[in-house]
């Protein structure tokens, strides 16, 4: 992966905010080829399913983006490196043309990995330039390469969850990395339980810095009186569901959810593996045992509906969830911590709840629509979110793959009920009568 060079120095701007601009962009852009670095040419080609996507479309794809939707509508005589890229690498915005199939691009074996390199290469460069063009001045598109860094970001943690997917229907189980030594002390420790009291919140994001169309405009909600756990649902509690007919009790489900578990035949969450008197878990370091302290992960919505049910409990609302998130403060478990694995609830004051970011991604009770008043980008931008609020759920606070700079309280991902390959988990909620 050495053959791909970045630029050594910023250009001199005047101004500090084009050049930290800069600075985050080609940060992020060289980070997507340092997680592509342990994989093989091969690991980077296939995909293992329909919803994830092979790591070398991913490094295109996302220079795609700025070739697009940056330097073409920008940079005074750019040229396009290869104009059959964009069938091979647009995703879904229908304005911008037709595209691979999503299911199928694991065929594209070609372009080779060392073209999509160079791809990235001639992109970096024209970004480079295009700086160099606008440094007098705070740039127009300096809001696309905001978006742009934040899209590749989301893509970043794509390419792990991917690629976990990928290794986890490989019969040698691969690991991504090498295995770390982890505490195997138990503490199963009951969950505390912290009340918030009701009242019209305001919801959304707040326009200091970047945030999603999705996540504005900001507006009132009423909220009624609710009770959080302090921490995430853990893999023993979990255990305790199975042993309980959880996955054979239909009273427990959603109508959706048990038609999925007799169809697909779920009996654990995904990457699960009965082990020699020991659950074993899939992860980026191969196969571990189960940590029976950590969050459990890559459950669907309606598993952890059923697992609220069983336990009594029900899932939080995203209302709810943004504001016991909005006074916690913006650490945990994230992708800058190295572990790559939902990792056990550490210690805190009995009044704050604990993994409210990183770890695991927790489902919502709510689906996912637009705030009141919402408007979508003009453009193909517009195609980015909006289009995709039908059918979905809302998950928050990001995983153990998330960068923490990319997360905030108001940031809301979304999936349908029935996909489970990202790290997601859940946390019980309860009202307050």
């Amino acid at each position: 992966m050495d053959r791909l060079a970045f630029p050594s120095s910023l250009p001199s701007f005047s101004e500090s905010a084009p050049r930290a601009l800069a600075g985050r962009l080609f940060e992020t852009r060289k980070l997507s080829v340092e997680l592509a670095a342990p994989l093989t040419a091969e690991d980077m080609t296939v995909q293992a399913m329909d919803d994830a996507s092979p790591t070398k479309w991913h490094l295109a794809h996302t220079t795609w983006f700025f070739e697009t939707l940056v330097l073409a509508p920008h940079l005074v005589g750019y040229c396009h490196f290869d104009e059959t890229f964009n069938y091979c690498f647009n995703s879904y915005y229908e304005g911008l043309g037709p595209r691979q199939p999503r299911p199928k691009r694991g065929l594209l074996t070609r372009p080779s990995l060392n073209r999509v390199l160079a791809y990235r290469e001639h992109v970096d460069h024209a970004l480079m330039q295009l700086f160099e063009q606008d440094a007098a001045s705070e740039p127009a598109w300096a809001c696309l390469i905001e978006i742009g860094v934040n899209h590749e970001q989301q893509h970043q943690e794509l390419m792990l969850t991917d690629i976990l997917a990928l290794f986890a229907a490989n019969p040698l189980r691969p690991a991504y990395r090498a295995a770390q030594p982890r505490s195997t002390q138990a503490r199963r420790e009951p969950p505390r339980w912290i009340d918030f009291p009701g009242g019209v919140r305001q919801i959304g994001h707040d326009n200091v810095g970047f945030g999603w169309d999705n996540e504005k405009p900001r507006h009132d909600a009423l909220i009624h009186p609710f009770r959080l756990a302090d921490r995430l649902v853990t893999n023993a509690e979990w255990l305790e569901f199975i042993d309980d007919g959880g996955y054979e009790t239909a009273a427990l489900w959603l109508s959706d959810g048990w038609a999925a578990v007799s169809r697909e035949d779920w009996r654990a969450p995904l990457y699960w593996e009965p082990g020699d008197g020991a659950w074993l878990g899939m992860t980026l370091e191969g196969l571990q045992p189960l940590d029976l302290d950590a969050p459990v992960a890559h459950v669907s919505y309606y598993e952890a509906d059923a697992f609220a049910r069983w336990a009594g409990k029900r899932l939080a609302t995203e209302f709810e969830w943004e504001i016991a998130a909005t006074a916690a403060r913006r650490t945990g478990n994230f992708l800058e911590s190295g572990a790559s694995r939902p990792m056990p609830a550490k210690g805190a004051p009995i009044d704050q709840p604990r993994q409210m970011f990183g770890d695991v991604w927790e489902w919502t009770q709510s689906a996912y629509l637009p705030y009141p008043g919402y408007r979508p980008p003009e453009g193909a931008l517009g195609e980015y979110n909006g289009k995709f609020m039908v059918n979905q759920h809302v998950l928050r606070g990001g995983s153990c793959v998330t960068q923490r700079r990319h997360m905030r309280a108001s940031y809301r991902n979304f999936f349908y009920p029935h996909q489970r390959w990202q790290f997601m988990g859940l946390r019980l909620a309860s009202d307050i009568d």
